[in-house]
């Protein structure tokens, strides 16, 4: 009788069902494999699937073999990511801003795969996407790939900026004007993804949203801006800059009520200074870029938190809430 062509193909096919059907809780038994592999016009005798299984333990994979009453059952051990990984990786992307709610979906299917189905189905019920806030910008995978190249390829790059309309069209800033600089980083933060790069017309670090940027193009200039760039504190870049909104960073003096220790640590880290004041306020002096946002920040403290200084911060605070004041009459 002449062979399957796919009698080569066996020991691929064991793994895949070994990987895909099996694990701790749901070992499968001989029998089985030899059902499986008849599935796929691929003939197999017991004594060869014992053999196969001392093969790919042989190739790395865990195979382990467990009793169940007269029969044996196999399942795989170890795997690349454990079940407790794959859910801490499909909670991040669920929850990710920049990640459409199509991609998020397409990237939670392949994360499933990395599982048996059974754990798969495990992480398919954690799976809460609808209703997230989600960007609508489909290419920011390709923008992503297109920085790292530049990095890795030491080139500037150029692209265009935009916004969002009422309507939701694109409105591009600087009427659509070309911007060029030289990428340096990708950073998270507040769940987005920022570029960190150097504008050398401007002479200094800037950040743009990457779910923002268009038409990325690497050019044949190579990158300006490395003393900059290593001199730029990331963490302290991300703290200053309150949900990456542009502002004139400088330093400001705050006093907190003592109940406030613990936001004001997770916000600047715990290598900011809590001086005491009194017997129930410290205070702290923080490098922040002096906008909205922070002043957003601040007053959700309400009375527990106050601006001491400088004059200027503090005058640009009481405009701010002026014309917060004005606009509810």
């Amino acid at each position: 009788m002449a062979r399957s062509p796919n009698q080569k193909l066996k020991l691929l096919y064991l793994c895949r069902y070994l990987l895909r059907r099996s694990d701790e809780d749901h070992p499968v038994t001989v029998a089985q494999m030899i059902d499986y592999l008849a599935r796929q016009d691929i003939s197999a005798e017991r004594k060869s699937i014992y053999d196969d299984m001392e093969s790919l333990r042989l190739f790395g994979l865990d195979v382990q073999a467990v009793r169940m009453g007269p029969a044996t059952g196999y399942f795989i051990g170890q795997r690349t990511f454990q079940l407790p990984e794959l859910k801490l990786l499909v909670d991040s992307v669920q929850s990710s801003k920049f990640i459409t709610e199509k991609k998020s979906l397409e990237l939670i299917g392949k994360l499933e795969s990395l599982a048996s189905e059974h754990q798969g189905r495990e992480l398919t019920r954690q799976v809460y996407v609808r209703g997230r806030i989600k960007t609508m910008n489909e290419s920011i995978y390709y923008n992503v790939d297109e920085i790292h190249a530049a990095i890795d390829g030491d080139r500037s790059i150029t692209f265009r900026y935009f916004d969002w309309s009422v309507d939701k069209s694109r409105v591009w800033r600087r009427g659509g004007k070309v911007y060029a600089v030289s990428p340096w980083a990708l950073m998270w933060d507040n769940e987005n993804y920022y570029l960190i790069a150097y504008d050398a017309q401007a002479g200094h670090i800037k950040h743009y949203r990457v779910d923002k940027m268009s038409a990325i193009v690497q050019t044949d200039q190579p990158r300006q801006g490395a003393e900059a760039f290593a001199k730029l504190d990331m963490a302290g870049y991300s703290d200053a800059h309150f949900g990456m909104f542009s502002g004139d960073v400088q330093p400001v003096r705050i006093l907190f009520d003592n109940a406030l220790a613990g936001a004001v640590v997770d916000q600047f880290g715990a290598d900011v200074s809590l001086i005491p004041a009194d017997e129930g306020r410290f205070t702290v002096t923080v490098r922040v870029a002096v906008n909205v946002q922070f002043f957003g920040w601040l007053c959700g403290f309400g009375t527990r938190a106050r601006l001491l200084g400088p004059a200027p911060a503090v005058d640009q605070l009481r405009r701010h809430m002026a014309a917060v004041t004005a606009m509810y009459g």
